[in-house]
């Protein structure tokens, strides 16, 4: 679904923490936001 080497290089934008993939969608492990992904690209906005 998403490319691991991404995974790598995205950080949350609201705090800059490190991200994961959990359950089709991007989980910061910082601070605990879910961001979507739609058709393969992650939707990183901050409220």
């Amino acid at each position: 679904m998403i490319d691991p080497k991404l995974l790598e290089i995205l950080a949350c934008p609201a705090c800059g923490g490190e991200v994961e993939l959990e359950d089709k969608q991007i989980v910061c492990l910082k601070c605990g936001r879910k961001y979507p992904i739609k058709n393969g690209i992650p939707v990183l906005l901050a409220d």
